[in-house]
């Protein structure tokens, strides 16, 4: 059974780098074939997903977040985290990170997903 676990602060002020780290249990981030996602949800509307590093390291991004979006990961603790620069309160939004298969972040269909964290930008 796959596990995931958002970790990092719940509030952030505007304009500073949102940091999120996922932690990964029975399963290896490096395995061939899954991808592993960020996703975040706003209040009152759909979930939106944000970017994806694949099992060799390879990253994509949301095209609306890109320019503010970094995902990178440390296979040592099979962990991948999110980073995202300049923050405004529209950023405020529950934050889920989640495993699929290729391509599943264009339907938001995901294998697992870890229970969220809620993070808020404000000053």
């Amino acid at each position: 059974q796959v596990q995931l676990q958002e970790s990092g602060p719940g509030l952030v002020k505007p304009s500073q780098t949102l940091s999120l780290t996922c932690t990964v249990s029975g399963g290896s981030i490096t395995s061939n074939y899954y991808q592993w996602n960020w996703i975040r949800q706003p209040p009152g509307k759909e979930l939106e997903w944000i970017g994806v590093i694949d099992y060799a390291g390879g990253t994509l991004y949301s095209p609306s977040l890109k320019s503010r979006t970094r995902i990178s990961r440390d296979t040592s603790k099979n962990q991948f985290t999110l980073q995202l620069r300049s923050v405004t309160p529209e950023d405020t939004a529950v934050y889920y990170c989640a495993r699929g298969e290729p391509g599943s972040y264009l339907h938001n269909k995901y294998n697992y997903r870890g229970q969220g964290i809620q993070v808020t930008v404000s000053s």
